[in-house]
């Protein structure tokens, strides 16, 4: 178990967590949730001891041990099997079945575990960094966000192997199905205090509303009251006769604590600038190869026809060709055989994973946002600003002081100024947060065009998808219908 008590944290004028408290109890798994920027990441840093509070403490039984994902690469052992075996406790030292197990859940082949750590991109260094903090099974675990790494086969291993976790967890996603099937237990980071109910996020949600609603007819309420108090006041103040009633009442006004209304929470609403677009057909590939070399063919003879109103989702392990796929469509690689061909009319709106790499971290975001069209009216740069969360003077922010998913925001606010009939996505979750998530799928189905979507999140592909391009067992094949007939008819060839 674990407690906090008393925690108050600011950096500068804003208040991260004001004197509030919470406690986690033996065997309980709890999600995390609340708003980029609220501090859901600033508490974990907090656990592991990283960051020190201004006020407060942390409460743990004897030789209590966190275990925390580590984004820091950093690795010391010859190979993938040895650098994992690291994480194993004192007692497991010998017990290797246990690292290759987790290795393999991960998405490391048997080859894999003997070849060095160096070898492997960024996004399989973090899983080997995962799979030792799993592999040391701590008393508390703590995820941040851990399906950013992983492909949709990988995920649905860790979903399974999370939901047997014996001691305690918290995890940060912004997958609500994932953190609804794995958590016994909600807890929000919500007006600098944190909130924790039994339950999943819903519920949590649902009494916050309903308290909130219940805060705000109190405080008008005794607003009200008090404007008749001072009424009274006014009127009979000079009245010699009722001065003692008078006072009594002023007295009683200045005891009285004041409820102030609560501030609107900020959230981000937007949607895709559609352009007109009135014939069926919008793209069409035809018999599309491509690969890096001539020995890692990633697609081969991909075709189909998409039309307008069309939900892509393209699927499969990291790695084989989704990306690629999408930069082949949106024009900036081009194919080794076989053709794509636009309508006359398509226009794209292209969000790759490179976009946030893209942006200028000398400018600030209005100046990013203007750099979609320099000819834009600076009202409506600083409307899309609002609308992105960036009002006031947090549009004057550089692009270097920003958090992931505030350049997230940034590089959808461009792709949101510029007409489009046909939209490339490639995971434009990571870095968002639920709230977020929710807006674009919203978006995403209101959209008057054509999508196709690069996403591990089984949550979008449920809510969106009618046809699938799926990348898997060593090929990559056209798909007719939703994700759940994919489930229910093919299936992933490991699962």
């Amino acid at each position: 178990m674990i407690q906090i008590k008393d925690l108050s944290l600011a950096f500068g004028d804003q208040i991260i967590f004001d004197e509030t408290s919470m406690e986690i109890k033996d065997g309980e798994r709890v999600g995390l949730i609340g708003q980029n920027g609220t501090g859901k990441s600033t508490l974990l840093r907090i656990l592991t001891g990283e960051l020190e509070p201004d006020q407060g403490k942390i409460e743990t039984s004897r030789d209590y041990r966190i275990g925390y994902l580590e984004q820091h690469l950093h690795f010391t052992q010859p190979t993938v099997l040895e650098e994992g075996c690291l994480g194993l406790r004192e007692e497991d030292e010998y017990n290797v079945w246990k690292v290759e197990k987790i290795l393999s859940g991960l998405g490391f082949s048997t080859e894999d575990f003997h070849k060095a750590p160096s070898d492997f991109s960024g996004g399989y260094q973090i899983r080997l960094n995962l799979a030792k903090v799993l592999v040391s099974e701590p008393d508390l675990l703590l995820l941040d966000e851990p399906t950013n790494y992983l492909d949709i086969v990988s995920i649905r291993w860790l979903v399974s192997f999370l939901k047997k976790w014996p001691s305690e967890l918290i995890l940060i996603t912004h997958d609500r199905n994932i953190m609804n099937s794995i958590t016994t237990h909600t807890m929000a980071v919500h007006r600098q205090t944190i909130r924790k109910t039994e339950g999943d996020t819903i519920k949590l949600y649902g009494q916050i509303a309903e308290e909130e609603e219940m805060y705000q007819r109190t405080a008008a309420n005794a607003a009200k009251k008090r404007q008749e108090i001072e009424a009274y006041i006014n009127r009979f103040r000079a009245k010699a006769s009722l001065a003692s009633l008078v006072q009594s009442k002023i007295k009683k006004l200045k005891k009285e604590k004041v409820l102030e209304e609560l501030k609107t929470i900020q959230t981000l609403g937007f949607e895709f600038n559609a352009a007109e677009f009135r014939a069926r057909n919008i793209c069409k590939i035809d018999n599309l190869s491509f690969g890096y070399t001539p020995e890692n063919q990633l697609i081969k003879g991909l075709s189909i026809t998409i039309e307008k109103g069309d939900r892509i989702g393209i699927i499969g392990k990291n790695g084989k060709g989704k990306s690629t796929l999408l930069e082949l469509i949106a024009g900036e690689l081009t194919p080794d055989s076989g053709e794509i061909v636009d309508h006359m009319h398509c226009a794209k709106g292209y969000f790759g994973q490179t976009n946030i790499e893209r942006l200028d971290p000398k400018m600030t975001v209005e100046d990013e946002i203007q750099s979609a069209d320099p000819a834009l009216d600076y009202g409506k740069v600083r409307r899309m600003c609002g609308n992105m969360m960036f009002s006031g003077d947090l549009a004057k922010k550089p692009i270097s002081v920003l958090s992931g998913g505030e350049k997230s925001r940034v590089s959808l606010g461009k792709i949101l100024l510029h007409p489009a009939n046909f939209l490339l996505l490639d995971e434009p979750t990571n870095h968002l947060d639920a709230e977020s998530c929710d807006a674009l799928i919203a978006a995403i189905d209101n959209f008057d065009g054509a999508v196709a979507l690069v996403t591990h999140n089984e949550m979008f592909l449920h809510h969106l998808a009618t046809r699938l391009i799926v990348f898997d067992g060593g090929k990559v094949f056209l798909f007719e219908g939703s994700y759940a007939d994919f489930l229910k008819k093919v299936g992933w060839s490991n699962d």
